[in-house]
């Protein structure tokens, strides 16, 4: 079983969650993440409202439990300064 914690960032007008990319690989959902989120160093920053939602109900029907998300105290981050997140063609 499955036992990792996953990053929920935000600022004033949004949130990300961090997952590695890996990890959307290997739950074979890489291909259903939006230009909405961004990727930096191999890390997936996946979007609040969409993405993120895809990620967790994947997790959860895999392991059958809910992935533990850690949600710091912050005043900012730097994720909309990363590159968008674009889908890599086969």
């Amino acid at each position: 079983m499955k036992n990792n914690t996953y990053t929920f960032y935000s600022d004033p007008g949004h949130g990300w969650l961090e997952v590695p990319k890996k990890e959307l690989e290997d739950l074979g959902i890489i291909n259903k993440v939006s230009q909405c989120s961004y990727i930096n160093q191999g890390m997936i920053y996946l979007e609040e409202d969409c993405d993120a939602p895809i990620f967790i109900n994947s997790y959860k029907s895999k392991y059958g439990i809910n992935p533990k998300i850690y949600e710091p105290i912050q005043d900012n981050n730097d994720i909309r300064d990363y590159s968008i997140f674009k889908k890599e063609r086969k």
